[in-house]
């Protein structure tokens, strides 16, 4: 009786000598058509072209084959993969909670991240949070989340209304920019300001010829002292008889 042990199931294709049939539809190395030809020949031509023969199509009958350079094509194929999985968005909703009698300053603050998470492409859950006789007064929540609401509207918008969640009252911001488009500025603006460094640094490099702006401090507090020490440790030279 036959049992699976757990082992693990290759997914690469098989190449060269691992490939077990009599004929392969072959594929040249320019994506040319060359036609059926025997395995034998097959390996041949790999070996002629100094490349792999790859099985692509397996399932096919013939199976179909192609000429390449297998290590390149896996190296190409794992930075595309990375690539594709830097540029993936994932949707995030972040939570921002609010008292409704918050304090200006306090208001001001959590707004600041509201802003930030838009801007990153993310969805805020706003959470009023109501205690005591405050649960008594909905109508305080519903008019501060309008207020945040219209706070930032031009980065977001209403996703989903203000509704009373036992004692809380949520409402949902959504991004008018796509979250691709902000990362896509994101990277943008640190490349920017990494560029703004670099001309910074190259600018206020000091040269031999380049006099020292005021203010400029180009000498550090150990040479300082260096300079310092010989006048104050050297006696006084002796007077002439």
């Amino acid at each position: 009786m036959w049992c699976y042990r757990g082992g693990s199931i290759s997914t690469e294709p098989r190449i060269n000598d691992r490939i077990r049939v009599p004929e392969v539809r072959l594929v040249g190395p320019s994506g040319e058509q060359v036609g059926i030809v025997p395995l034998a020949k097959a390996l041949e031509l790999a070996q002629e072209y100094d490349l792999d023969l790859v099985e692509v199509a397996a399932s096919a009958r013939p199976p179909v084959c192609k000429l390449m350079d297998y290590g390149k094509f896996k190296y190409e194929s794992a930075m595309k993969a990375r690539e594709a999985r830097k540029n993936q968005a994932h949707t995030v909703i972040k939570e921002m909670k609010l008292r409704p009698k918050i304090d200006p300053h306090d208001y001001d603050t959590k707004k600041g991240h509201v802003v930030r998470f838009l801007k990153q492409g993310d969805k805020v859950k706003i959470t009023i949070m109501f205690r005591g006789r405050e649960q008594s007064r909905p109508e305080l929540g519903y008019r501060l989340l309008q207020r945040l609401a219209s706070d930032v509207e031009d980065l977001g918008f209403i996703e989903s209304n203000p509704k009373q969640d036992g004692r809380n009252m949520i409402m949902v911001l959504g991004p008018h920019k796509k979250k691709t488009e902000a990362m896509a500025e994101a990277r943008e603006a640190q490349a920017a300001r990494k560029a703004e460094r670099q001309g910074v640094a190259a600018d206020e490099a000091p040269s031999e010829e380049a006099p020292v702006e005021e203010g400029t401090e180009v000498v550090s507090a150990e040479a300082e002292a260096d300079a310092e020490a010989p006048e104050a440790a050297s006696p006084e030279a002796p007077a002439e008889a």
